[in-house]
């Protein structure tokens, strides 16, 4: 059984030498290798005024392919994609946040090629990617300073936080600003991956402490649980720990992959304030637009509702605003 297929070119100028010729429409068929109606079909649809012509016929079959061919992402679907993306959220969160909310289907490999040919044609999409060069690892000297008193290991902590299961289990960490000149203080919830952070004037303990104790404040009733690394910043645990009426965890020295999620959402951070900042310029209303912005992208992890809708019940105002 023969398969209808486009005609070539060259098989136009067959058709027109071997009509020419006075072949009938089922010998011309037979010598070009073609069924007879597509020869009939030809002859019909790519005539012009003065008869068949081959180079006119390619011609018109051209366009009317053209005028048929679709685009396979709408253009507005594309403005759609840029607004998320313009709320820093990652090709992947748009691609599943667009398929589970609006049903429409636009892989995360096309957004990224969408992104890379805005960026040749001189677009800013990409400087709302989160990795703009590789990341190294770097190896440091340990510390032997003195230890933090009364530290309580992670190997004690129950074993509900780490399945998830409830709204309370905290991840605790700092990140330094240039010449380690001022920090921001970054809380992380375990399951609902909520993002609390906030600026103090240096990395002492009793600055971190009271900025923990401000944060979690509001939110005691789903405080059960702190985990941190071994930094000194930390060494007034017991008073935050008492102050929430929570418990207070360490981490092993030198495992950063057991606050994994902490770690994970201060290079989120890092996106708007990246290594060498100077966090003397950063204001309040800075610190609140990040949180805004981590807190209202959708996760993966947790079913592609955002961080505010697990833990507050809000849905994100700007996504579904369209």
């Amino acid at each position: 059984m023969r398969h209808y297929a486009q005609l070539t070119q060259e098989q136009r100028y067959q058709i027109y030498a071997l009509m020419k010729a006075g072949h009938s429409q089922t010998e011309i068929a037979s010598i070009v290798g073609v069924h007879k109606s597509t020869v009939s079909r030809e002859m019909r649809r790519n005539r012009g005024l003065k008869g068949y012509r081959p180079k006119q016929a390619q011609q018109l079959a051209l366009q009317r392919r053209q005028c048929k061919v679709q685009p396979r992402i709408a253009p507005g679907h594309w403005s759609r994609v840029e607004e998320l993306l313009c709320e820093d959220w990652s090709p992947e969160q748009v691609s599943l946040w667009l398929a589970q909310e609006e049903q429409i289907s636009i892989s995360h490999e096309w957004i990224y090629q969408y992104i890379l040919e805005d960026k040749r044609r001189g677009g800013q999409l990409h400087l709302r990617l989160r990795c703009q060069k590789p990341r190294r690892k770097r190896y440091g000297s340990y510390d032997r300073r003195g230890q933090i008193p009364n530290r309580v290991s992670i190997e004690k902590r129950p074993s509900i936080v780490s399945e998830r299961a409830r709204l309370g289990d905290w991840e605790l960490d700092t990140i330094i600003g240039k010449h380690h000149k001022q920090a921001i203080v970054s809380l992380t919830e375990r399951k609902s991956r909520l993002a609390l952070i906030s600026k103090v004037s240096s990395k002492e303990a009793e600055g971190v402490k009271d900025a923990v104790i401000e944060l979690l404040g509001p939110l005691s009733a789903h405080v059960h649980t702190i985990t941190s690394d071994n930094g000194k910043e930390f060494a007034c645990h017991q008073i935050i720990a008492e102050a929430l009426a929570a418990d207070f965890y360490f981490a092993h020295p030198y495992a950063s992959w057991e606050r994994g999620l902490n770690e994970n959402t201060n290079g989120l951070i890092r996106q708007y304030f990246p290594k060498g900042s100077d966090f003397t310029d950063i204001t309040e209303q800075d610190i609140e637009h990040v949180m805004e912005k981590l807190n209202n992208r959708p996760r993966k992890c947790l079913g592609m509702k955002t961080p505010n809708q697990v833990f507050f019940g809000i849905n994100p105002p700007v996504a579904l605003a369209s």
